[in-house]
């Protein structure tokens, strides 16, 4: 058994769910989706099977029961284990308490741009500007609606996912400003250094 590796972002949603109540995966999948999780983690139901069987082997969760409605395959129920308990509060504490190291793909294109010509980047950046603007304004729009139907502690994660759609969309408004108004110098740089 494996029981000291890390927890995967799915794992941790999955034993999140099993603290409320006994599930099967499919009802967590459902479950995650309904609650907008697939915007926090990678959420694939095959993923979401193989995580579970993974706690499993891990002593984290263990099965219940094996049901079956109709036709329907058969559906395993899991319960969290003292172990899976203690594990997943041991990491989100961690997760809350310390930034990851997360090196995000955005910041290296902005390293790099200054290679490209200024009116292409100013069209790229528009671009994003417009796509994150309306990423904010779905959060939100989705967030709000949430709301009637499931309880805002289960919502912070989309909350901070429009907050920070926000915060991007309002520096690239700034950065697009400067790249307009002159106020940040810009020649391709192709030279290499």
């Amino acid at each position: 058994m494996a029981r000291n590796r890390p927890l995967t972002p799915l794992a941790v949603a999955a034993l999140a769910l099993l603290t409320e109540r006994d599930m099967h995966p499919y009802e967590m999948f459902t479950t995650m989706v309904q609650r907008h999780e697939d915007l926090v983690v990678k959420l694939r139901a095959g993923s979401l099977y193989h995580t579970v069987n993974r706690l499993a082997d891990d002593g984290l969760v263990s099965a219940q029961g094996v049901d079956r409605e109709g036709n329907r395959p058969e559906r395993t129920t899991y319960t969290i284990s003292p172990e899976g308990r203690d594990r997943l509060q041991a990491t989100v504490v961690d997760l809350l308490a310390r930034p990851a190291e997360e090196y995000p793909q955005f910041p290296l294109a902005l390293a790099e741009a200054h290679r490209l010509d200024r009116d292409l980047v100013v069209d790229l950046l528009g671009a994003r500007l417009h796509q994150t603007e309306s990423r904010a304004a779905a959060l939100r729009s989705g967030h709000a609606r949430a709301t009637t139907h499931v309880a805002q502690a289960h919502l912070l994660d989309i909350d901070y996912l429009a907050a920070m759609a926000e915060a991007e969309a309002a520096w690239l408004r700034g950065l697009l400003d400067r790249l307009n108004n002159g106020t940040l110098e810009w020649k391709v740089s192709c030279d290499d250094d």
